[in-house]
């Protein structure tokens, strides 16, 4: 990586900055064990931490025995909070929904006058001790992660080899305790053995290191690490450990979120019962809990959630969790084991009813049960070999494969649970259906779909097996609840299963998920061709309208839908990075990569026919499920698969200079001109600054007769008065082609047009084809 890499991580105001240091070490598993107090609006608890070095940096830096990102800070003396790591000591203070982990009853009541810890980059918060210590300058190794407004009270290194159960990963070449007691100088060893041994079970073993990720993060400390918070980021060292390879391998943080961080909204939903959930923010899951937020930092984890008695929690997980209950709490427990991008984890508690059908129709669905979720394949059927890490991969399961919907549940605040039964629930199994008709396997074994509060920013956002849609969805009939429940649908694909590499590449999630939301619904509605054709073009037409105006009315280089264009994916030695407008307020609301997107994808498939496009899509699915991917992986399958479009002119690079790489609206080629013009021809009304945007950015003078004709139809139509030179001009040059014109213009029983009408037919019927000329005096006089 070169130097200018480096210096771009001082980023803008509006740009997002990656801080977690991945390039040295990656997070591969999270445990939490997290308490919800609705009095004082916070979460807290624990998160372990199971790294691994990063491959990249071994096979760089080991060869020649290099350190890394080496600092040399000194300590200083501060007060910590006192927040217990102990989950049954957090949960036996607990006597009441009211003292939940009560954290002020530490520190004198200062917790919430803590900053985070923020201090300088020359000084530490202690963990340890109250004393000042110092380091040897440039040599002690320090763990980035990302994290904003939390308060962090104490980060540890766990003890694995005190975990029940773990003598079974202990290697029998290894030397034995002598009472008990490993030496020093091989603890550490023992300890980074029993960690990789659990990273190397093979998937079908999924539930036996589940347990042992379980066991492990119960497991006491054996020593409290150096850290330091900052606006962005939580640094972590061990005093004397100069490189990744001889890091701790599994870590404790002790934590509380604070109520201004924005990764969770507390609120009431629409019957007035408190919740909270994760919003989908800009810094998306950073001021929930510590993690690497890079995507290729792809972790599974676990999760345990106490709330109050009576409260639902739904979360990111492959399983329906039952509560258990310990006085006025309850505890919810859930899993992945699927590695994804900590930013897709997604939680929401409250107190929601599960709508459920009048009839019993749901006997149908394939229970969980009934679906292995491990890679064991005992049939004959030839499956395809996937690309990505190993876990337990539905598309290899052929009882998966063939499931046209997977179990949903859907539940929505108790006032708004009659709509919810009468709209949204009779969609899901249709519209779940319509997907893997398309697509084929369901990338996930199930799906909760939750309606959430009314203060919620968007209509819809997807994450790994839950679904949030809007109250909105659920006025007038059910077409846009179905439109945007399809939508939602398509990120289990695009976006979930298949993200993208660089997070500047929205496009690759919402552009996808907007061009499919029409092919599922056509589907699920069971449209014959030529009805699915019309809705598909009339939702055409309102995308373009609405891209022209987003075009207009934003910023440049907010239109980019591959801003760093050649520089995609590039990050620091280190792994940090930024997300370039990450933060920019009004990002959110535009919906440029949804629109522009659908139109890369349209435009294709114009080049190859529906129908191969969509045999193309399942392909790609099959070939990159479970991986991240950039435009350029998309677009060199498409010209593989389609490799006589080359002879047409059509290559990577014309879509990128067309479309990707640029602001605005892309050049379009004649036809695509027409067919424009002919969808626009059929909206009542375009107003006199669309028509003149029109006819700049396409510059519909200088194109061919056929787009000029469309042009003129436009400008008789909508009375334009400016572009009537246009219409004369195309009435004495193109006369076999104007005679369609000469009728709209009286028809359309305007006394100026008429009177244009009159003046060019007297100017050129000497000079008419006899023929022409008798037509044409018939329609005026």
């Amino acid at each position: 990586m070169n130097e200018n890499t480096e210096s771009a991580l001082d980023p803008n105001e509006d740009d997002l900055p990656l801080m977690a240091n991945t390039g040295y070490m990656l997070v591969r598993h999270y445990v939490l064990d997290l308490a919800v107090n609705f009095n004082r609006k916070v979460i807290n608890g624990t998160i372990v931490l199971f790294l691994e070095t990063n491959q990249a940096y071994k096979n760089v830096y080991d060869s020649v025995g290099t350190g890394c990102c080496p600092h040399s800070q000194a300590l200083f003396e501060t007060e910590q909070p006192g927040l217990s790591c102990n989950p049954t000591a957090r949960v036996a203070a607990c006597s009441s929904v009211d003292k939940i982990c009560n954290l002020s009853k530490h520190n004198g009541g200062r917790v919430a006058n803590i900053n985070s810890c923020n201090h300088s980059n020359k000084e530490w918060a202690s963990g340890i001790s109250g004393t000042r210590e110092h380091c040897s300058d440039g040599e002690d190794f320090v763990l980035v992660l990302d994290c904003c407004d939390l308060v962090v009270s104490k980060v540890e290194e766990v003890n694995v080899i005190a975990a029940a159960g773990i003598e079974k990963l202990i290697r029998m070449d290894m030397p034995k305790p002598e009472n008990g007691i490993y030496p020093q100088r091989l603890q550490s060893d023992v300890q980074r053995s029993i960690v990789d041994d659990i990273f190397g079970l093979a998937a079908e073993r999924w539930q036996e290191q589940h347990y042992y990720y379980l066991q492990c993060s119960q497991a006491p400390g054996c020593g409290e690490l150096q850290f330091q918070t900052d606006m962005w980021s939580l640094k972590i060292k061990k005093l004397g450990i100069q490189t990744p390879k001889d890091f701790p391998r599994v870590l404790r943080i002790c934590y509380e979120t604070k109520l201004e961080g924005v990764s969770v909204r507390w609120t009431k939903d629409q019957s007035g019962r408190p919740c909270v959930y994760t919003a989908g923010s800009p810094i998306n899951n950073r001021a929930l809990f510590p993690c690497q937020e890079p995507p290729e930092a792809m972790a599974t984890w676990q999760a345990s959630v106490w709330a109050p008695k009576g409260s639902l929690v739904l979360m990111s997980g492959e399983n329906c969790a039952e509560p258990s209950h310990n006085g006025a709490l309850s505890n919810w427990s859930y899993y992945v084991t699927m590695p994804m991008p900590a930013s897709t984890f997604t939680i929401a508690v409250g107190y929601w009813v599960e709508v459920k059908p009048e009839c019993t129709f749901r006997s149908q669905i394939p229970s969980p049960s009934s679906l292995s979720s491990t890679c064991t394949n005992k049939s004959s059927v030839s499956l395809p070999s996937c690309g990505h890490s190993a876990y337990p991969c539905r598309f290899q399961n052929p009882i998966a494969q063939a499931q046209d919907w997977i179990p949903y549940r859907v539940f929505a605040p108790d006032c708004l649970k009659l709509r919810s039964q009468e709209i949204l629930l009779p969609l899901v199994a249709p519209c779940l259906s319509a997907a893997h008709c398309v697509l084929g396997t369901h990338p996930f074994s199930r799906v909760d779909v939750l309606i959430v509060p009314a203060s919620f920013s968007s209509l819809g956002m997807a994450s790994p097996h839950i679904i949030f849609l809007s109250q909105s969805v659920l006025s007038g009939r059910k077409h846009l609840c179905g439109v945007r429940l399809c939508h939602e649908i398509a990120h289990a694909w695009f976006g979930l299963a298949i993200g993208a590499r660089d997070w500047t590449e929205e496009w690759i999630s919402e552009g996808f998920a907007t061009y499919l939301e029409d092919v599922f619904w056509a589907n699920a509605q069971k449209l014959s061709e030529e009805a699915a054709k019309e809705q598909h073009q009339l939702k055409s037409l309102l995308r373009w309208r609405r891209l022209q105006d987003e075009v207009q009315n934003s910023e440049e280089e907010l239109q980019v839908l591959r801003p760093n264009k050649e520089n995609t994916s590039e990050v620091s030695d280190s792994g940090a990075t930024i997300v370039k407008h990450g933060l920019n307020p009004g990002k959110i609301f535009m919906q440029v990569h949804y629109l522009k997107g659908y139109f890369v994808l349209h435009y294709l498939e114009n080049e190859v026919g529906q129908k191969q496009f969509l045999k193309f899509f399942r392909l790609f699915v099959e070939r990159f499920h479970g991986q991240l991917i950039l435009s350029q992986d998309f677009l060199h399958m498409f010209m593989e698969k389609f490799s006589e479009l080359r002879s047409q002119g059509l290559s990577m690079e014309a879509v990128y200079q067309n479309w990707l790489d640029v602001a605005g609206l892309p050049k379009l080629l004649p036809d695509q001109l027409v067919l424009l013009l002919e969808l626009l021809f059929a909206v009542k009304s375009l107003s006199s600054r669309t028509l003149q945007w029109l006819q700049k950015h396409y510059c519909l003078r200088e194109q061919d007769a056929e787009v000029r004709h469309r042009w003129c139809e436009l400008v008789i139509k909508h009375k334009y008065t400016v572009a009537y030179g246009d219409l004369i001009n195309f009435l004495e040059q193109h006369q076999a082609m104007g005679v369609y014109l000469y009728g709209e213009l009286m028809v359309n029983e305007d006394a100026r047009q008429q009177q244009l009408v009159h003046r060019c037919f007297i100017k050129l019927q000497e000079e008419m084809d006899p023929s022409l000329q008798k037509v044409v005096a018939e329609m005026i006089f």
